[in-house]
């Protein structure tokens, strides 16, 4: 079974400008992909005009619903006990988004649904690529 697992939340644009304004995003979840997560932000709100993916580490956002998260591009921090900080860093500046740590919960709680936490490597499906590739390559000298 290979589903996927997308979610809409809302989040809030915490921005230099006066007031943090809403706006939708969706999380994205893959079993084919176990150890990722995906965010996606509607066009609108990017610099660019261009639709904005970011991809990360599940336990990171895990991780990040208890204490802050993350060294690298994506990092994630309670905000009291409703909210959750991420940040996506990246040559043009900072963006920090806050959402309702019971949406990500929620998100979280259905990906391990469809891949257990720490059974993610029999997801990759690497045996069978392999098998596939050696497969063909084996038909090909026949």
């Amino acid at each position: 079974m290979n589903t996927v697992i997308d979610q809409a939340v809302q989040v809030r644009l915490i921005a230099t400008t006066p007031g943090p304004y809403a706006v939708p995003a969706m999380l994205h979840y893959q079993p084919a992909d176990p150890l990722a997560v995906r965010m996606s932000f509607p066009p609108e709100i990017s610099l660019d005009g261009s639709a904005v993916d970011w991809a990360f580490a599940r336990e990171l956002l895990d991780e990040g619903l208890r204490a802050p998260a993350g060294r690298g591009d994506v990092r994630v921090r309670p905000s009291g006990p409703d909210r959750t900080v991420m940040e996506f860093h990246a040559d043009e500046g900072i963006a920090m988004v806050q959402l309702r740590t019971a949406d990500v919960r929620q998100f979280l709680a259905r990906s391990y649904a469809a891949v257990q936490a720490g059974s993610e490597s029999a997801h990759l499906g690497m045996d069978h690529a392999l098998a596939e590739l050696f497969g063909a390559a084996g038909a090909a000298e026949s």
